[in-house]
């Protein structure tokens, strides 16, 4: 498993690009309304990163993948495709940005609730922020993979939520998406030593149900195998001296 180590140089245009992905999300949050279709989204933030941020959308034409963004409603559990459908009150839907600068990316993702708040969706949502976060309290040198995926299955768990187990965060630089793959449920004490200089993303996808996800025809499309409920926070993340920085805040909660 090749993990690379960013320099000084590196590790502060990381600084800079996860900034930017975070002021995306900043943007969007405003026009997340009912009424409001996905490829509208799509399209606002695609205008926003080419021509105010003067950066990259990074997953448009990613491996094929045909938009700048992905958006994720209620049962989608990751890589939904923007398109015609229209938001209505009560919906969540999770928006997901990388942007490229520079030629390094910041990978970043929040959940929305639309117009008159879902109480199932936001209980949901919120486990699943502070699962996110439980896990990048486990960041730091000398920490393993495994301590990250156990703090955030335990939490999720112990609301009697599922972690997905198909999809992972990721190692991330000058590539989207590099080693080490890292899992969200786990042993303490497993997997790979976490070193200073690594950045890589924490992005647990939490479901109301069973964890069993399905891909869709589309070859994108992950969707909850019984139709329950999915919500997913994400940040990129530096592993420092004294334990992590996160690259990804967004202006409200930027020291």
């Amino acid at each position: 498993m090749t993990v690379t180590i960013k320099t000084p140089v590196q590790q502060e245009k990381m600084r800079v690009v996860g900034r930017l992905a975070a002021d995306v999300l900043d943007m969007i949050g405003d026009y997340v309304k009912p009424g409001i279709t996905t490829d509208e989204l799509d399209r606002i933030c695609h205008e926003y990163i080419v021509q105010q941020q003067e950066a990259i959308p990074a997953p448009l034409n990613y491996r094929g993948f045909p938009k700048s963004i992905c958006t994720s409603v209620n049962n989608v559990v990751c890589h939904g495709i923007p398109g015609d459908k229209t938001l209505k009150s009560g919906d969540a839907v999770n928006i997901d940005i990388t942007v490229i600068k520079d030629g390094f990316h910041g990978d970043t993702s929040r959940m929305f609730m639309v117009g008159k708040e879902n109480i199932l969706a936001s209980r949901l949502s919120n486990v699943a922020k502070e699962a996110m976060w439980l896990g990048i309290q486990e960041l730091g040198p000398g920490k393993r993979l495994g301590d990250i995926g156990a703090a955030v299955q335990k939490h999720v768990e112990r609301h009697r939520y599922s972690v997905v187990r198909e999809y992972c965060g990721h190692g991330i630089g000058e590539v989207f998406h590099e080693d080490p793959q890292v899992l969200h449920y786990g042993k303490p004490g497993t997997g790979m030593e976490l070193k200073e200089g690594m950045t890589l993303t924490v992005e647990p996808m939490v479901n109301a149900g069973k964890a069993a996800v399905r891909l869709m025809p589309d070859g994108w499309t992950v969707v909850t195998r019984d139709r329950s409920l999915s919500a997913q926070w994400e940040h990129t993340c530096l592993v420092t001296a004294d334990g992590f920085e996160v690259l990804t805040l967004g202006a409200a909660d930027r020291p």
